[in-house]
């Protein structure tokens, strides 16, 4: 009673009551309008919301123009987080779902003669405070890769350089490319640490060297809701991460599997005790694991001999696909399928980029990674001589 006479305890009431309904407002689903226009349509394919959950993508939502090239979507959030709005397959812009709407205009379909795939950067209008950070990180994004590219291009076009060099003189720049790009999302980080959309920032810091960053982004988002969904769900998957890394570093034992060969036998790093094995990780669709081939050709001419097994893992999507590739490259060594695109053992294995060529020693442990062409003869050579 005391309390409801006084003024303080009042407010003091109230703005409990108004936090909790805040914490109940973040879990609850809320709706949120996509809309926007696409200068240039193109009508056999539609405008997607797709969400990524770690390799794993969905589509969520599927929708089209209207007669004015016109787009609204009345989005269902039933989980916030970072979702890709998708124009036709030509143009895609990153954005955080939860209770900002989202407003993008597109170009749509490349007209130009010559199409070439080098996306634009666009802006997500009127946005808040969520989005606002969204519009920094998609920015970066797009600058770093240009720069990139144009950088490569210039360095491909100087005459004075050979190949060595040439190489040389990429990897130094993308290397520093690299890092202007960390320390940009560091700058980030500072400024946009106290939004809920900053989540999206712990899996673009190092969480070593930017530990007191990503401990005060995970403070903020707490302070909102201490069980905030999408910030629970990126500190158990890193957590998971981590101990993925600690069983694929040099000298662990290769985690086990089995997965079917064409034959429909399984096999796994397993079945090859006692021989080093070489691991390749691919896909048919991946134009730098089928230009590698020959080079593991090469390799499996000259070591098969001396007790070198090679296997191959492919992360296709399909049986089909895969078959087709298996018979106009043939490979004459142990080839499996990994299900479910490998996405679980992509996160087994702590890869995202293919090919991923590893080595074990007889005893199944790793004993060299991302392997290839010289570095791969190199390191088979190096293991055999142990």
């Amino acid at each position: 009673m005391n309390i409801l006479k006084s003024g303080s305890g009042l407010r003091g009431l109230l703005l409990v009551a108004g936090l909790l309904c805040s914490l109940g407002a973040v879990a609850q689903n809320r709706t949120i309008v996509v809309s926007g226009s696409v200068k240039f349509d193109y009508p056999d394919a539609k405008m997607q919301i797709i969400k990524h959950d770690g390799a794993v993508k969905s589509v969520v939502a599927e929708f089209d123009l209207d007669g004015d090239n016109n787009f609204r979507y009345e989005m269902e959030v039933q989980e916030p987080g970072v979702y890709v709005l998708d124009c036709k397959k030509w143009e895609s812009i990153s954005f955080w779902a939860e209770d900002e709407n989202v407003h993008v205009r597109f170009r749509g379909m490349d007209t130009a003669k010559i199409k070439i795939k080098n996306p634009a950067y666009y802006m997500i209008e009127k946005s808040g405070p969520k989005n606002e950070l969204m519009n920094q990180i998609n920015f970066e994004r797009h600058r770093n890769y240009q720069s990139m590219i144009a950088l490569n291009q210039m360095l491909y076009r100087v005459k004075y350089l050979d190949d060595s060099s040439k190489k040389v003189a990429t990897e130094a720049v993308f290397s520093f490319l690299n890092d202007d790009y960390s320390s940009r999302i560091a700058h980030l980080a500072d400024v946009y640490h106290d939004r809920t959309s900053a989540v999206v920032l712990l899996s673009m810091l190092d969480a070593d060297r930017e530990s007191a960053r990503v401990e005060k982004i995970v403070a903020s988002i707490k302070k909102v809701d201490p069980q905030y969904p999408p910030l629970v769900k990126v500190l158990e998957r890193q957590k998971a991460d981590r101990e993925n890394r600690e069983r694929v570093k040099i000298g662990a034992v290769a985690p086990e599997f089995s997965f079917p060969a064409p034959d429909g036998k399984l096999l796994g790093p397993q079945s090859f005790r006692g021989k080093i094995l070489l691991i390749d990780f691919w896909a048919s669709w991946c134009g730098p694991c089928r230009a590698e081939i020959p080079n593991l050709l090469d390799a499996y001419e000259k070591f098969k001999s001396q007790g070198v097994e090679f296997m191959s893992v492919s992360i296709d999507k399909g049986t089909k696909e895969w078959h087709k590739a298996l018979e106009d490259e043939k490979m004459p060594w142990p080839q499996v399928l990994a299900p479910n695109s490998g996405n679980e053992l992509m996160q087994q294995y702590q890869f995202s980029g293919i090919p991923f060529i590893i080595l074990l020693d007889r005893d199944g442990r790793i004993v060299a990674k991302h392997l290839r062409g010289e570095a791969l003869v190199k390191a088979i050579e190096q293991e055999l001589r142990k």
